[in-house]
């Protein structure tokens, strides 16, 4: 035992995890040994149990040609580890093959031992997957990679990439402009003679700012179908909005946002400069028609309840296998969101042609944690619904507008698998469909006449989210709230952080793991263990009028506040992810394999020691971070 963990300290990544977490690996790890020029890895063929660290000897590693010739040879030696990028982006298969040129020994650790550290520490996930990233810099590399075009590992494996891969690293098309006062014939010829189905649009100023785009389904719904006159500026017809990303975003975050906004480009900048798009089409090319990307656009493109709720029954399996992949739960937790929007923005849509256009401008927004984006498979209804003030003598018809409105949406997306609020917390509840000025009142009310019932029952009220409408509707009443936590709101903030405090980490004196009995089981809630990390990082955010809604931006925007060091920021975002992914597996496999519904019960006998370990350690930072509240807020050290 001392042997093996003397050896894993001085082995990247091993080196980077806490002693404790390194004592238990090492405790898990098994001796193989292997005879000179033993094969023991065939490429794209063996199923790889595990990840190997060579201790004494040697592994060759290469691919086979056509022709079987051995390409891209290289040479692991003591300490270095193989198996980690197969096991996390081919399909636990052994990406090339592996031969040991000497009688080699090595220490074999479990692939669930594996991916369980891969998800608890980001450091040592990133230390495989920025080596993959590396050496598909390498063009033979990536050429052997690349299996033949059309098989189901490729799509594997692109779609992978787009979890690591960041915008720099595509080809952007060059961004073509023209004027808005410039005639649309002109601009469908410098379209076919640039052969580009987008032209993006500037003002008539010296500036240049580019104001919209226009495309060939512009051209052909806006002038051709209406018959409009080519000769007219083109600026009478252009799309909006003009939505960019960085090119230090990621891929998969670019495919989002387009689903998200609705837009099929996407402009690219570098330090405030536009660099060139990206088209949708380009991003979801055939190589990825395994990708959860496909299936969001399937969602889009369905056409009635049934066809939705279809859908949302899929959406267990895709989740199980971007957590067995080892995409990151805040991940996978986004590509829930998208889908979950995508269906409600269907529905939405589908009442309002059935009821006719809206008598007054309105926001539907969502709350909770469908609000901060982080929706697991055991899912309700919370939403909202925000119209603006009308004149008395049209306020009765405004309201039984969207009162019928918010019942055909909470009818439909209960239908689908969404279901009702057990607490009333949705825009069919007449007390969450009002005016702006309503609103308002509410809020003013929760921060000012907070006590221990009100400060647990309306704090998700905070998680709101546009979602569909009038967006100034939502930034009017930011811009309200903003003011109003500026005023004195010490007993708001007092009772908030009762609220935070009212559950304490499963982990006792001894530091076992605290149980209680359901069915035949000993379990712990894992929605109540997350929840004072949720509490806690909204808490600061209203405290700093932060008006992001999900619990990883909010920790970002109070670190750059200083408020959280990073290494504190560290910590909370890989203990909040790590059981939301724990949460989110446990519950998918109950729907897929158990035929159950989902609950949010876990029994620690059925994790890895690792697991139990890591546990331990969140437990340990959650309770440290309650401390701090109490000191912070509550002035009480009881």
């Amino acid at each position: 035992m001392s042997e093996k963990l003397d050896f894993l300290r001085t082995v990247t990544p091993f080196n980077r995890l806490p002693e404790e977490v390194l004592a238990e690996v090492a405790e898990g790890l098994q001796e193989v040994r292997h005879p000179r020029e033993a094969i023991i890895y065939y490429q794209d063929a063996t199923k790889m149990r595990g990840l190997d660290i060579v201790v004494d000897g040697e592994y060759e590693t290469f691919f086979y040609d056509s022709q079987q010739n051995r390409r891209v040879v290289e040479h692991s030696r003591r300490g270095d580890c193989y198996g980690g990028i197969s096991l996390l982006l081919n399909k636990k298969r052994s990406l090339r093959t592996v031969v040991a040129r000497k009688d080699t020994r090595v220490y074999f650790l479990h692939r669930r031992e594996f991916l369980a550290l891969c998800q608890a520490y980001e450091d040592f996930f990133h230390f495989f997957t920025a080596r993959y990233g590396q050496r598909m810099l390498n063009e033979e590399y990536a050429h052997f990679v690349r299996p033949n075009r059309g098989s189901a590992a490729e799509s594997y494996l692109t779609s992978d990439q787009l979890y690591s891969r960041r915008i720099e690293t595509l080809e952007l098309r060059p961004v073509v402009l023209c004027a808005a006062y410039t005639p649309i014939f002109e601009v469908a010829q410098r379209m076919a003679a640039a052969r580009t189905s987008c032209y993006f649009i500037t003002n008539a100023d010296e500036n240049g700012h580019i104001i919209g785009y226009v495309t060939d389904i512009t051209l052909r719904d806006k002038v051709v179908a209406a018959l409009a006159d080519a000769r007219e500026p083109v600026g009478t017809i252009l799309d909006t909005p003009i939505v960019s990303i960085s090119t230090k975003a990621f891929v998969y975050e670019a495919i989002l946002l387009m689903f998200r906004t609705k837009t099929r480009y996407l402009l690219v900048e570098n330090e405030g400069e536009y660099v060139g798009f990206l088209s949708r089409n380009k991003l979801l090319t055939d190589d990825q028609a395994q990708s959860p990307f496909i299936f969001i656009q399937s969602v889009k493109l369905a056409q009635a309840v049934p066809e939705l709720k279809r859908r949302w029954e899929q959406v267990p399996e895709m989740v199980y296998q971007l957590l067995n992949r080892g995409v990151k739960p805040e991940i996978v937790n986004q590509v829930i969101t998208t889908v979950s929007d995508t269906i409600a923005l269907k529905v939405i849509e589908g009442a309002i042609a059935e009821l006719g256009p809206p008598p007054a401008k309105f926001v539907f927004m969502v709350l909770g944690s469908e609000g901060r984006k982080e929706q697991t498979l055991l899912t309700d209804q919370d939403n909202a619904i925000i119209y603006e003030d009308k004149a008395n003598e049209h306020r009765e018809l405004v309201r039984d507008y969207f009162l019928k409105f918010a019942e055909i949406v909470s009818d439909q997306l209960n239908e689908i698998g969404f279901s009702y609020c057990e607490g009333g917390f949705m825009a069919k509840n007449p007390k969450w469909t009002h005016s702006l000025s309503h609103w308002k009142r509410n809020y003013v009310e929760w921060l000012t006449d907070s006590n221990p019932e009100t400060g647990m029952q309306f704090a998700a009220s905070f998680d709101c989210r546009y979602l569909y409408g009038d967006a100034t509707i939502m930034d009017e009443l930011h811009e309200f709230l903003d003011v109003e936590l500026q005023k004195p709101r010490d007993r708001f903030f007092h009772y908030m952080a009762v609220n935070a405090l009212q559950y304490e980490p499963p982990l006792t004196f001894f530091r076992n793991i605290r149980t209680f009995t359901v069915g035949t089981q000993q379990v712990f809630n894992l929605k109540k263990t997350m929840s004072p990390i949720v509490d806690l990082v909204r808490m600061y955010a209203l405290k700093h009028r932060i008006f992001a809604t999900n619990t990883g931006e909010r920790l970002e925007a109070l670190k750059v506040l200083g408020v959280f060091t990073e290494s504190e920021t560290q910590e909370l975002l890989q203990s909040y992810y790590y059981l939301m992914g724990v949460r989110l597996k446990k519950q998918a496999v109950q729907i897929i394999s158990d035929k159950v519904p989902p609950d949010n019960y876990l029994d620690p006998k059925s994790l890895t020691k690792v697991e139990q370990v890591t546990l331990k350690e969140i437990f340990k930072v959650i309770a440290d971070f309650q401390l701090k509240i109490k000191v912070g807020f509550t002035k009480s050290l009881g």
